[in-house]
């Protein structure tokens, strides 16, 4: 039988894609046909972000790579694009789980927002070698800066409704003993 921290880390390892899906969910319901001048925040990423930051061990990279790709698939984005470069974010914010244990929201905060802005300027660039159509730059930059902003937001969240806080020192001398 598994103990209470085995199970509660594979409750949250599947609470990840549910909360992707319900995400998705919510994007795709025709509430409004009209186009809108703004762009929203990218709570997935941001989730992600947040997880990669706080629990790692929480989103291995199998789950994030299988949840986003079907996102892509289901948002008609570039299948894995997105989905690469966010990888590539969360496994960067993963190796710096230690520096961020210590640190200020402030810092956890600067450093989100600096993949976040890496993510899109990515996106962007290799859509723009590969003359795929997107969104337009300004609509581009709204969403990430509304993703920057979300991200203090998506961090309470976690921390106080679903209890997705950094790691204690025996927890993370425990990760590093696996």
């Amino acid at each position: 039988m598994a103990s209470a921290p085995q199970a509660r880390l594979w409750m949250m390892r599947l609470l990840f894609p549910v909360l992707c899906f319900g995400i998705v969910f919510a994007h795709l319901l025709p509430l409004n046909t009209l186009p809108k001048g703004w762009a929203p925040p990218d709570l997935i990423l941001c989730i992600a972000l947040v997880w990669a930051t706080r629990r790692p061990d929480y989103i291995p990279t199998l789950s994030i790579f299988f949840t986003l790709l079907m996102v892509d698939l289901l948002l008609y984005r570039p299948p894995g694009l997105l989905t690469m470069l966010t990888l590539l974010g969360c496994e960067f914010l993963k190796s710096r789980v230690q520096a961020h244990r210590e640190t200020a929201f402030m810092s956890e905060w600067l450093t989100g927002a600096i993949v976040i802005s890496a993510i899109t300027l990515a996106n962007r660039m290799i859509l723009n070698l590969t003359n795929t159509e997107q969104a337009t730059l300004t609509l581009s930059m709204i969403q990430m800066i509304m993703t920057i902003i979300a991200y203090p937001l998506l961090a309470v969240f976690c921390q106080s409704v679903l209890n997705v806080r950094k790691l204690s020192p025996s927890e993370a001398d425990a990760m590093r003993g696996h």
